[in-house]
């Protein structure tokens, strides 16, 4: 256990500090970084979908504790902010845990996993921009659904292509495979 929770903790200071490494961050939220939901699904993956959860919330905690500040400057309503906090946070971040569901089919289960984490994800945040955003459409833009679909997907579709490179990669080395083999 004292092994499961040192690992833990250096995957989820990992996946903090790698968070703030932002290839590219959207105005109202959203961003491209250095493969920081990485750390994370590896928990998932290495000790399964109930710890993966488990730490995939404290991870979700922290991002919330971490953005904050910039959240309160928004303007949101109370019934904005809320809905913010639960779609954009607690639901989009914490799904990442799911990223072990099917760990023991090999490669192929692994790279699905964790697509389908980044998958949720996006719908996470999707859900939002329709149901809490939709006050800060562009006036030019007359369709919601496409706005947070475009939206969402600008730093959604190439932090999924960058976390399914980086898992392939670090999968190619052995020393990975047997890293996560080892429960």
């Amino acid at each position: 256990m004292t092994k499961k929770l040192v690992l833990s903790g250096i995957m989820l200071g990992m996946a903090t500090v790698l968070s703030m490494i932002k290839v590219y961050s959207l105005p109202m939220g959203g961003s491209i970084t250095l493969l920081s939901m990485l750390p994370v699904c590896l928990l998932s993956i290495k000790y399964g979908v109930k710890w993966g959860l488990f730490t995939a919330f404290t991870y979700c905690l922290i991002q919330i504790m971490l953005d904050l500040g910039s959240i309160m400057t928004w303007g949101l309503t109370a019934g904005m902010w809320l809905g913010c906090i639960v779609f954009d946070y607690l639901l989009a971040f914490t799904v990442l845990g799911l990223a072990g569901l099917f760990r023991n089919k090999g490669i192929a289960g692994i790279t699905g996993g964790i697509f389908l984490t980044l998958a949720l994800r996006f719908i996470c945040h999707f859900a939002a921009g329709v149901i809490i955003w939709d006050v800060w459409m562009p006036d030019d833009w007359s369709n919601i659904w496409i706005y947070s679909l475009a939206y969402n997907g600008s730093y959604m579709l190439p932090e999924l292509v960058f976390t399914l490179l980086g898992a392939a990669a670090l999968f190619a080395a052995p020393q990975t495979r047997k890293l996560l083999a080892d429960n």
